[in-house]
């Protein structure tokens, strides 16, 4: 078996390494003249910042398989445990989002009324079957109107940027759903849940993950490295697939590297490219599928790095603060970057990582990066009280940033699926269909190789 794994960003790396490592043949294409995608980390003027995911979640076991495989388990860094508290900006101000449930009924994070409604969250029934709900309306019955115009939107614009009117919460937060399935009230079902752990650890059972927020040394550019490094020759930048035809065997490629087109054989291809790209791609082969797959949104993002020198303001506590699209600021949120991480940053610097755009405002994307830093500094001055002018700046911009799993997310995937059924041998990877985290790219990697391995070994 041989495979050509179409894309070059974490999803397409993982794929080809796992597959590799598993003594599969298999030639990884990128368009670009780089590998990495979205994710990339760049080093400029005393500061270390990333043009796309800040971070990972120590949670996921096939994450840290990969960087047990690629020697790079010492050059983990969870963040600074300053980093732990973080905020909400409602109701005029940075409020610090209590970190139990004692501490919520006691804080101001929401008005009393509201507080008391999520605590009524006991008494929540479960939905009627069959029915994909927005995360605002299955929000509103099991929180409140205010906890999920606050809480919940303020969550999901941490994530997908998304619109909580529009995402599906079965294909957002599924475990949301299925603590409602087996539980009914989601406090039951978290509480239920945090008993079993206990009673698992106590009886001996093996410790999980951390969960503690992570990245690497030199940030997510080590992993793509790493990654790169791994596979040496077997990835090619600058290679263009122009078309895809399905021939007896397997596929044949017609890709454009270097000013030269060549037709590459494959008996499997995995298309980890964004959604569009891979529609494209589709379209010439099946058109109903192509349709289903350039269905698929995208959010635009803007990430902008504010730096700030060692005394012009003080460090600011904790991760970093979300704001609510009920709140009409322009700022999606902010990491703290230099107290979540100090070393991304070099004598006592302030770095502000920020967010601009989302499903609800795509225009500001649009703006010049001079603008788009402007921006950020007014609302950070605004939001956050920042007085001092930074003498640092950086700005990515994707129009095509975060996918956006809204509601029919998952009948659509149930269609792409049975529709990928009619052409053997062909796949889709990464972050449009079943998981948009790092976490979730380096899973779907790995089930996906795994799938493709022990087929093949079964065919043997």
């Amino acid at each position: 078996m041989n495979v050509a794994v179409v894309g070059g960003g974490i999803s397409g790396l993982a794929v080809a390494h796992r597959l590799r490592s598993r003594g599969t043949d298999a030639v990884l294409l990128e368009t670009s003249g780089r590998l990495g995608g979205a994710v990339g980390t760049h080093a400029r003027d005393g500061y270390l910042v990333e043009q796309g995911p800040n971070s990972f979640l120590d949670r996921e076991p096939a994450t840290r398989e990969l960087a047990a495989a690629l020697n790079l388990e010492g050059r983990i860094r969870v963040a600074d445990p300053l980093a732990k508290r973080r905020y909400v900006y409602t109701r005029g101000r940075l409020r610090s989002v209590p970190s139990s449930p004692p501490a919520f009924l006691a804080s101001d994070i929401l008005p009393l009324g509201a507080r008391l409604r999520v605590a009524g969250e006991l008494f929540s029934g479960r939905a009627p079957t069959g029915i994909d709900e927005s995360l605002a309306e299955f929000g509103r019955r099991h929180l409140g109107r205010t906890a999920t115009q606050v809480l919940l939107d303020a969550v999901q614009t941490g994530i997908y940027a998304g619109d909580v009117e529009q995402l599906s919460v079965a294909a957002t937060f599924p475990m949301l759903v299925d603590l409602e399935r087996k539980h009914r009230s989601l406090i039951l079902g978290a509480i239920r849940a945090q008993q079993v752990q206990r009673r698992a650890l106590s009886a001996g059972g093996t410790p999980k993950l951390s969960g503690a927020l992570s990245t690497f040394d030199g940030g997510l550019q080590v992993l793509i490295d790493a990654l790169a490094t791994s596979l040496g020759d077997a990835a090619h930048v600058g290679a263009q697939v122009e078309c895809l035809t399905r021939v007896d065997g397997g596929w044949k490629l017609m890709v454009e590297e270097r000013g030269q087109r060549a037709e590459l054989s494959a008996s499997q291809v995995v298309l980890a490219v964004p959604a569009h790209v891979a529609a494209e791609l589709l379209r010439p082969l099946d058109d109903a599928l192509a349709a289903q797959v350039a269905r698929i949104d995208y959010a635009p993002i803007a990430v902008v790095h504010l730096g700030f020198d060692a005394g012009t303001l003080p460090a600011p506590d904790g991760f970093g603060f979300l704001v609510p699209s009920g709140e009409k600021r322009r700022l999606l949120g902010a990491i703290h970057a230099s107290t979540t991480f100090p070393f991304r940053v070099e004598g006592g610097r302030v770095l502000y990582t920020c967010m601009v755009g989302g499903a609800r405002q795509p225009e500001l994307v649009r703006q010049d990066e001079a603008a788009l830093a402007a921006l950020a500094l007014e609302e950070l001055r605004a939001l956050a009280g920042v007085t001092a002018q930074p003498t640092f700046t950086q700005v990515y911009r994707w129009q095509r940033g975060i996918p956006q799993y809204n509601v029919g997310h998952l009948e659509r995937m149930a269609g792409i699926d049975a529709a990928l059924q009619r052409w053997p041998g062909l796949h889709l990877a990464g972050n449009a269909y079943k998981g948009i985290g790092l976490n979730d790219c380096i899973r779907n990697a790995a089930r996906l190789a795994d799938a493709l391995t022990d087929e093949e070994s079964v065919r043997k």
